[in-house]
């Protein structure tokens, strides 16, 4: 590994644990909706949700519209009523990812300029951010919703590095996705470390992390 001085971390299943967020959301969902259901079908229908969910990678209105269409609804919501109950209550079941405060500032008292990049909407991302508490761990914040470009794109990390003052070489990412964090910073000069969650690795990628990390506490380790 090239000498770590600035470290880029990705959201979602990063910092922010989505699993346990969206597994909140959505047993909320069906109690407030689908409350005619019985203990098991209710707990059926929440895991149906997660997999249709594909751990956000979903186009939200198309996710929304095939739950309009085939939950058990006794009385069916539209997509357009799913999609703003869904704005109005998903943050509030916002989670931390285990480690993270320790490991942001862990990193953060040694120095480390600390920055995030994220894809997804403004509103939503920063909502979560904030919920958490994260935004005074970091001197840059990009997200793809407010800067028109999307990871793996390699201009949302130049962007990124040019913010925190950085080079490549010099900085670390740290995200879950093998794609849009790991190959995505690997083509853009980083060195990556993988935080293994939901995504399998693709063999046919070009690249390979520096180091595979289960819980984010391996971090201080390796820096």
């Amino acid at each position: 590994m090239r000498e770590v001085q600035a470290l880029l971390f990705d959201l979602d299943n990063t910092l922010m644990d989505r699993d346990q967020t969206f597994r909140s959301f959505s047993t909320k969902f069906v109690s407030d909706f689908l409350g005619h259901l019985s203990k098991e079908q209710a707990a059926r229908v929440v895991e149906d949700m997660i997999v249709r969910d594909a751990d956000g990678y979903r186009d939200k209105d198309g996710f929304f519209a095939e739950l309009s269409e085939v939950l058990p609804w006794d009385k069916a919501l539209t997509a357009a009523e799913i999609r703003d109950y869904y704005d109005e209550t998903y943050l509030a079941h916002g989670a931390m990812m285990k480690h993270a405060v320790q490991t942001l500032e862990y990193c953060r008292d040694r120095g480390y300029p600390l920055g995030l990049v994220t894809n997804g909407s403004t509103d939503i991302q920063y909502g979560k951010i904030d919920l958490l508490g994260l935004r005074g761990y970091f001197r840059t914040i990009v997200i793809s919703g407010e800067v028109g470009i999307s990871k793996p794109d390699p201009r949302i990390y130049q962007l990124a590095l040019d913010r925190l003052g950085s080079t490549a070489e010099q900085t670390l990412f740290i995200g879950d996705h093998p794609v849009n964090d790991i190959r995505g910073a690997a083509e853009s000069g980083m060195d990556t470390i993988w935080l293994k969650r939901n995504h399998p690795w693709d063999e046919s990628l070009n690249v390979k992390p520096i180091a595979i990390i289960q819980e984010l506490d391996e971090l201080r380790g390796i820096l």
